[in-house]
């Protein structure tokens, strides 16, 4: 709002019109205090507002009066570490962008029912107001579905163990109930950001892609009275589909205050489905946006790395942006699935399982690590100058990075030690096997035992359903055997249920089976996002069906969870000795290490390189850093920020599920490595 300056006609005309402007503001309700006015008005943030208002007309964006072109761009504030956040957001606006699009994912935010969390990392209102602070205007995506290659597309796990059974994006009455009690929390945190209360929110999505899925218009209508009810009659709220009759058709909210955007593949001719967008939208309410506009693509484990062209996608991005068009760039920063949060795809069925990287790298113009040398930034950088203000006059040097070279590991806790060491609320008994969710193992791991009559010849075991993937060991239960341990006897995954021969055994009572299944990431897209992970079916051996199991949960933390003295750190210290040199053991274990870093300045970020390794999850100073998998590949190293390392010692504590270093060395390298696993393997494309 421009400063007005009063007439200088003599002391009596300012104070009248003072006491008239008084009045004035009085009756709008805006408070003032009893103070007698100067010269001139000063730039007071509420007198501000009277003329804040972001709003659609003619098939134009408008800001405050004047046109405006969305150049914006997906930043995640759950895939980067808090201290990191500015600086993301600095180099985005290096990159000439005015708006940040960020997802809410519920199950961050409500990990476990009514036990909210919006602190560290799920900060979301300090992220939204450093937006604010920069001067990024919030494309906010609500959901409560958001996709995102984020596990079960953001739904809390928790409501697959609800019964009856919820159906989950629907206007099941049970089901918008649990999404009403959470907008219940979120909104009133979001409300006072929106762009006409001061806020930097100019715009909220309901759902995702939601044409993709279904075709419930009672679902949709209620999210739209949800979010009216809490955020008012002012704020845009929108959709988002993909660029196809059927999509929008399915996917929009047939009323005119919701707008509808569309999204396509990138090299795509985007007028024609613009043109598209505006048979969805009211007469003059479809300003052109592609609010996903694809800068790369995810990978999933098994599959090369992805990679798009440079200049192809500046070109692309242009062809948008020289007609006025609006566009998000998915990703402007993509950072990593920390924790157990990766989410998965699934081909022709749901057993044709494809789990995401803990890498979230996409390919995007700002890497995983914040670099922007590279191709991708300069050509966007150079066609986004041409069409808005120029871009923040800073541009942040990449960071640096540290390789702090060789890291010894010890072995100390076998599974075979964590079963005998189960606290008993860890453990729950039925006749047949319990999901994960059921179990209240949402993350991780859960082990199945039970025990049965060993045949001389060997047995075979069969698991119909597993979710994702399950190792199978065996074990004496009788004391008077001098078997310590358990041995590995093969495993049966998602992709392949194979059957599982059991080998003969020394026992001399009963043998034990020990089944330790892991959720690899819930299924975030498609018909099979009700991805309840553990066994799933019956288990049977030699074709009879074994009854009687324990689940005994292995609690090691996730991304939200403030851990304390946590299950990893209290093995980190304890010493397995008849297994601490035998690393041709196929049994999972704890591996700890230590490495020292002399001074605050030394702090660099590194990457963990897990060559020689084989599966499993890695932890940082407590910190769940994500999974790593170099025999399967492509992503070899796990990415270590700075702020997760400290002067003096820092530990380093892994669950090794197959076969650790021979040498049981970890290397802290001072790059990202994309290189392993088969060379034949493809790149995904959905």
């Amino acid at each position: 709002m421009a400063m007005t300056s009063w007439p200088s006609s003599g002391r009596q005309t300012r104070h009248q019109l003072a006491f008239f402007l008084f009045l004035l503001l009085l009756d709008v309700g805006i408070c003032v205090p009893l103070l007698s006015f100067p010269l001139s008005l000063p730039r007071d943030k509420n007198l501000q507002m009277i003329s804040r208002k972001f709003y659609i007309k003619d098939d134009v964006f408008w800001k405050d009066g004047n046109r405006f072109q969305i150049i914006g761009g997906d930043l995640h504030y759950f895939r980067v570490l808090p201290e990191y956040w500015e600086d993301r957001l600095l180099r985005a606006k290096a990159l000439g962008l005015n708006t940040i699009q960020v997802y809410v994912p519920w199950n961050l935010h409500e990990p476990k029912p009514e036990k909210m969390v919006f602190e560290g990392i799920g900060d979301l209102v300090s992220f939204l107001k450093l937006c604010d602070k920069l001067n990024f205007l919030v494309m906010l995506r609500a959901g409560p579905y958001i996709c995102g290659e984020w596990d079960l597309g953001g739904f809390p796990a928790w409501l697959l163990a609800v019964r009856p059974r919820l159906q989950l994006r629907t206007s099941d009455p049970a089901y918008l109930k649990l999404v009403e009690r959470w907008w219940n929390v979120l909104f009133p945190k979001v409300f006072p950001l929106l762009y006409s209360n001061g806020g930097p929110v100019i715009m909220v999505q309901i759902e995702n892609e939601y044409g993709s899925y279904g075709n419930d218009k009672a679902y949709l209508r209620n999210l739209v009275s949800m979010a009216r009810r809490h955020l008012g009659d002012d704020i845009i709220l929108y959709t988002t589909d993909g660029g196809t009759r059927e999509t929008l058709e399915k996917g929009t909210v047939p009323v005119d205050d919701v707008y509808s955007t569309v999204d396509f593949t990138t090299g795509d001719d985007p007028w024609p489905i613009f043109e598209l967008q505006k048979k969805f939208n009211a007469p003059g309410r479809s300003p052109p946006l592609s609010s996903e506009f694809y800068t790369g693509w995810l990978t999933h484990w098994g599959e090369k790395i992805a990679k798009t062209d440079a200049e192809f996608t500046a070109s692309s991005l242009e062809k948008i942006l020289s007609r006025n068009g609006s566009a998000v760039l998915y990703m402007v920063h993509g950072g990593t699935n920390f924790g157990f949060y990766n989410g998965a795809n699934t081909g022709s069925d749901e057993f044709d399982y494809k789990p995401d990287l803990t890498s979230y790298d996409y390919d995007a113009p700002i890497r995983e690590s914040g670099d922007i040398d590279n191709p991708k930034f300069q050509a966007l950088q150079r066609v986004i100058k041409k069409y808005s203000a120029a871009p923040h006059s800073i541009v942040p040097s990449n960071k640096q990075r540290k390789a702090y070279g060789p890291i010894k590991m010890q072995m100390t806790t076998s599974l075979f030690d964590l079963v005998s060491m189960s606290d008993p609320a860890n453990v729950i008994t039925s006749t047949k096997p319990m999901s994960m969710e059921s179990a209240g193992q949402m993350f991780g791991f859960l082990l199945y035992e039970s025990s049965y009559n060993a045949k001389k010849s060997g047995n075979v075991l069969r698991i119909p359903k597993v979710h994702d993937r399950a190792q199978v060991f065996v074990s004496c239960l009788s004391q008077d055997v001098d078997v310590r341990g358990l041995r590995y006897s093969g495993t049966t995954e998602r992709w392949n249920n194979q059957p599982v021969s059991l080998p003969t055994t020394e026992c001399t009572s009963n043998t034990s089976l020990f089944i330790l299944v892991e959720n690899m990431g819930r299924v975030n897209y498609g018909p099979y996002i009700f991805d309840e992970k553990g066994i799933l079916s019956l288990v049977y051996l030699d074709g009879q069906i074994l009854h009687g199991w324990k689940m005994i949960k292995i609690p090691l933390h996730n991304l939200n969870q403030v851990p304390n003295l946590s299950f990893e750190m209290q093995h980190s210290k304890k010493r397995t000795e008849k297994f601490t040199n035998d690393v041709g053991q196929k049994e999972p274990a704890l591996f700890a290490g230590e490495f020292s870093i002399n001074t605050v300045e030394e702090i660099k970020d590194t990457y963990l390189s897990f060559n020689g390794w084989g599966k499993g999850v890695a932890f940082v100073n407590n910190f769940n850093i994500g999974r790593y998998w170099p025999s399967r590949g492509p992503q070899c190293n796990l990415y270590v920020p700075a702020p997760l390392l400290k002067p003096g010692k820092n530990t380093l504590v892994i669950f090794e599920l197959e076969s650790p270093h021979l040498e049981l060395l970890l290397d802290a390298v001072d790059r990202e490595d994309f290189t392993c696993g088969s060379n034949d393997s493809k790149v995904n494309q959905l």
